[in-house]
C-alpha cells in the first residue's frame, strides 16, 4: 500500500514538474504520503484529486480520489473545496 502511494505521489510530482518552476503561492504546502495517510486514518476529511490522464487514473488511483486532469483544474476549480484539506497528486 505504501509503495502504491509513493508511486502515485511520485507520478504526480513528475506531472506537476511541467508546471512553472516557481514555488506555489501560499497557502500551498507539500505533504508526504506518510502524513496524508496519518491524517486520513485519523478521520480527517480531504479532497484528494488525481491530476493524471483518465487512463492512468482508471488503471490505479488512491481510494476515494477523484479525477480532474491537470489541464482541467482551473476551469473546474469551483468543484474543489476552498476550506478543507485538498491534496493534488
Amino acid at each position: 500500500m505504501r509503495t502504491m502511494f509513493a508511486t502515485l505521489v511520485a507520478a504526480g510530482v513528475l506531472l506537476l514538474g511541467a508546471a512553472p518552476a516557481s514555488p506555489p503561492e501560499p497557502p500551498a504546502n507539500f505533504i508526504s504520503v506518510v502524513e496524508l495517510k496519518k491524517l486520513l486514518d485519523s478521520g480527517t476529511r480531504a479532497d484528494v484529486i488525481d491530476v493524471r490522464h483518465w487512463d492512468a487514473y482508471s488503471e490505479m488511483h488512491i481510494k476515494g480520489a477523484r479525477s480532474i486532469p491537470v489541464r482541467a483544474v482551473e476551469p473546474r476549480s469551483a468543484e474543489i473545496s476552498k476550506t478543507g484539506l485538498v491534496v493534488f497528486y
